[in-house]
């Protein structure tokens, strides 16, 4: 068989695989090896599986990974998303949908600790749903508005999906949690915007909440404040230099447990809970890595990313209309899987055909492809791709943020909740098209901060 026949048939077998309910990993490592094995025999494919694993799994820059995920693990046991709701509604419940604000600002704090979308969007979901509900918010509204918010969980720092892309193109980590910063912020300013238009339009949607007494507003206020330190210290520790992210993220885990046992929240049935799903979510993304590292193998032994690349960059499209549609492709296929699995597949292929399209490895100066430097291009591509890999999981007709709020509020239609969402789509969509008018946005931080 042609060797660019059987990459592309390879594909096509993974996406049915996955599109039957496979687990990603297993589905990524049948292909790879069985891949490897046709192309240069069982031999190659064992001594892969020899040192492969070790190999893949000894970077340091991965160790991050479980730090962050034990952080976020005991964030959503020691109360810390309650903190943060109730901290916002004390500031915006009184407006006229200012609960589904605050439900919007608690995500996005609650993302930058936890780091997972599902996580974020569930969480908050238990925490939130009762008061929309008590406040008599439309079922669209409230759920739409809770599954929205959970996409912001994968950029906003630290952010378990940003390192990995990081370690796949070598870019510095540090450097891509500057460069998410902005973006990450002008998505919770489109979502509170695009609630105030809604209820401006439909007024009953989102009543106006009870404003309490100075009494409980300042309470909940001075409950936000150990979690606004917990995230000023590690981020501001990784800034500042004061240490690398993995150290930052122990740092993290220190901070949030002390947070946790300090309100009583964290006895040892919790905190085995929060290791245990450390320990599967770790195990889960590690032999992701596996697959998605046999699958390149397999396909750079045939040719198919450089072909692909040559391709494209021969076809005489604008650099510009290839960004795009890239980023249109990513959008289809988050509706199949997660997005960490969706960035270590498609970024080999999507990664040379931009480095090609912009001038080669070494293109360092203005003047050809996306006029910017290949560095400036793997930060400004990584953040508009984990945006769109994360649009997948509120589109239709998958949509797993959908899916979990909506088994939380089973009183709301599930078509209720994908309506609700789709004014956040369209917020997205905006904030997708400003970054990819004005690149600045993404890369001024970056080059402030980084000197």
């Amino acid at each position: 068989m042609d060797p660019v026949t059987m990459g592309i048939a390879g594909l096509a077998i993974l996406v049915l695989l996955i599109a039957f309910r496979m687990p990603i990993a297993y589905a990524m490592i049948l292909v790879g090896g069985i891949g490897i094995m046709l192309v240069n025999g069982p031999v190659l494919v064992l001594s892969q599986l020899k040192t492969l694993a070790y190999g893949q799994f000894s970077i340091y820059d991965l160790s991050v990974v479980p730090m962050f995920v034990l952080m976020g693990a005991i964030a959503s046991k020691a109360g810390l998303s309650q903190a943060l709701f109730r901290g916002a509604n004390a500031w915006l419940g009184w407006m006229r949908g200012g609960t589904a604000m605050a439900a919007i600002a608690g995500c996005a704090g609650f993302g930058a600790v936890c780091g997972s979308s599902l996580a974020t969007a569930s969480t908050m979901g238990k925490v939130a749903l009762p008061e929309l509900r008590r406040y008599n918010y439309s079922g669209a509204l409230a759920t739409g508005s809770l599954a929205a918010g959970g996409v912001l969980g994968i950029l906003i720092p630290p952010s378990v999906v940003l390192i990995i892309y990081a370690i796949i193109v070598e870019a510095n980590i540090v450097t891509m949690f500057m460069a998410a910063m902005i973006p990450g912020a002008l998505a919770v300013v489109l979502f509170l915007l695009t609630i105030a238009a809604y209820v401006l339009i439909r007024p009953e949607a989102g009543p106006k909440g009870g404003t309490g007494d100075r009494a409980e507003f300042v309470a909940a206020t001075v409950g936000v404040i150990p979690v606004l330190v917990i995230f000023g210290l590690v981020l501001g520790g990784i800034y500042a230099g004061f240490f690398n992210p993995t150290p930052a993220a122990a740092v993290g885990v220190a901070l949030v447990w002390i947070y946790g046992a300090a309100r009583g929240r964290l006895g040892w049935t919790p905190m085995k809970e929060a290791l245990k799903e450390t320990a599967a979510t770790t195990g889960m993304i590690y032999l992701i890595l596996l697959g998605a590292e046999l699958v390149k193998i397999f396909m750079s032994r045939i040719g198919l990313p450089q072909q692909t690349a040559d391709w494209i960059a021969g076809s005489g499209m604008e650099p510009m209309l290839v960004m795009i549609l890239l980023l249109v492709a990513l959008i289809f296929l988050g509706c199949l899987m997660d997005s960490l699995s969706m960035i270590l597949l498609v970024i080999p292929f999507f990664w040379p055909v931009l480095v090609e399209l912009n001038g080669g490895l070494y293109q360092m100066a203005e003047g050809s492809g996306f006029g910017m430097s290949t560095e400036d291009l793997k930060i400004w591509f990584g953040i508009l791709a984990l945006i769109v890999v994360e649009l997948g999981l509120i589109t239709p007709p998958v949509g797993m943020n959908v899916f979990v709020i909506s088994a939380m509020a089973r009183d709301t239609p599930m078509l209720d909740t994908f309506k609700g969402v789709m004014p956040f789509f369209g917020a997205e969509i905006l904030r997708v098209a400003i970054l990819l008018a004005f690149p600045a946005l993404t890369l001024w931080l970056p080059g402030v901060l980084g000197g």
